[in-house]
Parts: C-alpha cells; sequence; structure tokens
C-alpha cells in the first residue's frame, strides 16, 4: 500500500512539473497623486542667547528672559502642550587672542501655533521678552492625514487611468489590481525661514503683512500590476 502511495506520488509530481505554468496578461504602472494645501499652522523654534565673562552670571540672565517668555507664552493662551523646550546648552569659549574664556548660554523653545492670525503678535511678544534669535518657522496642516488620503486615492486613479491608456491600442481592457506599491516618501513639512518686517505703504492704516505662507504639497506615489482580460 505504502508503494502504491509512493508510486502515486511520484507519478503526480512529474505530471505536475510537467504541465506548463500559465502566464497571466498584465500591466505595471505608476501612479502619482498629489494636494496642494495652505497651511493653518506652524512650528516656530526660537531661542535666547546669552554670552558674558561668567558662567553663573551668563546662565542666570538667560534663564531671566527665558522666564518672561515662558509667561508671555501662557498669556497668548497656548496650551501646554503646544510648546516645549527643545535645547538647553552653556558652553565655555576661549579668546586665543585676548587669552581668557567667555561663556555662551541658549536655550531654544518650539512653539506649535495653530492659529497662523495670532503670528505677528506672538513673535513681536517673544522678541520684546528676549528672543533674540529665530532659528526657523515651518509652516504646515493640521488635516495632514486627510490630505494624505486624498493624494493616495488620486494616485491610484492616476495609475488606473495609465493603464487603461496603454492598452486602449490593444483591444484590451484593465482588470484587477494584483498587487500594490506604496512609494510614498514621509511626509516633512519643509522650514520656511520668516522674517518680520513693516511693508511700506502710502495708506498708514492699511494692515502690514508679514506672511507668505504660500502653498505646501502632499504627494503619494504609487506602482500597481494590473490583470489584463
Amino acid at each position: 500500500m505504502k508503494k502504491a502511495l509512493l508510486i502515486l506520488s511520484v507519478l503526480f509530481i512529474s505530471m505536475s512539473y510537467g504541465q506548463e505554468v500559465k502566464q497571466v496578461p498584465q500591466i505595471n504602472v505608476s501612479g502619482e497623486g498629489k494636494v496642494k494645501v495652505i497651511p493653518d499652522q506652524a512650528t516656530i523654534a526660537v531661542t535666547v542667547e546669552t554670552k558674558g565673562n561668567n558662567a553663573k552670571d551668563v546662565k542666570k540672565q538667560n534663564d531671566e528672559k527665558i522666564d518672561a517668555v515662558l509667561k508671555f507664552i501662557k498669556k497668548m493662551n497656548l496650551a501646554p502642550a503646544d510648546y516645549k523646550t527643545q535645547r538647553v546648552s552653556l558652553n565655555p569659549q576661549y579668546d586665543y587672542e585676548k587669552k581668557k574664556h567667555s561663556y555662551n548660554a541658549t536655550q531654544t523653545i518650539e512653539i506649535l501655533l495653530r492659529d497662523l492670525s495670532k503670528y505677528d503678535e506672538l513673535m513681536e511678544g517673544l522678541v520684546d521678552q528676549g528672543i533674540n534669535r529665530i532659528d526657523n518657522v515651518t509652516f504646515q496642516s493640521s488635516k495632514l492625514a486627510q490630505y494624505q488620503s486624498e493624494a493616495r486615492k488620486l494616485a491610484m486613479k492616476d495609475a488606473k487611468l495609465k493603464a487603461e491608456d496603454y492598452v486602449s491600442v490593444l483591444g484590451q481592457k484593465v482588470g484587477r489590481a494584483m498587487t500594490i506599491s506604496d512609494n510614498s516618501q514621509t511626509y516633512y513639512p519643509q522650514p520656511m525661514y520668516a522674517a518680520m518686517k513693516t511693508m511700506e505703504s502710502s495708506d498708514a492704516s492699511a494692515p502690514r503683512e508679514t506672511l507668505a505662507v504660500g502653498e505646501i504639497n502632499i504627494t503619494a506615489n504609487v506602482t500597481v500590476s494590473f490583470i489584463l482580460e
């Protein structure tokens, strides 16, 4: 009995290898979806930098300015989760010509501003309270996940349209998708360095413009294999 089963197994395997593997007609295409969005919030990194000859005094002065900055941010009614200390440093610096040490203290605060209409008030207040370095301002969207979803759908539609264009001259149709590969890059908003400038105008009552936030592009890329019918 075992010998008979062995013979049948070998015969089945031989027949399987003898059969041709049927090729499935298919087409591979890439697709891109892009959504342009007007930013509605910004991440701002600002720094208090203090220099002097005495390390203790330099740190004290820096701490006092940061204290004033944090109190001002609280008055702006920003949520506690929307601002944080990013970096703190106190470094000695040696002047080889004068042959003496000095010290440089810095503290950087990162702020998420959810209402861009408060941008001017916030930035001016920060400078008044001791901020002497604006490291960067990054504009972004609060609805990033929603726009990423839209971009992915557009990418799939673009891929299918390409496939239909290619096979239309062959008298074939695009069938179901066999494989889908997401080639999208992780979205990182590009920093925009914003300076506060009062625009000269003949009309003194005209509101000044200090921002040009523009648009940000949210992109999705896919590669799709479709069966041809």
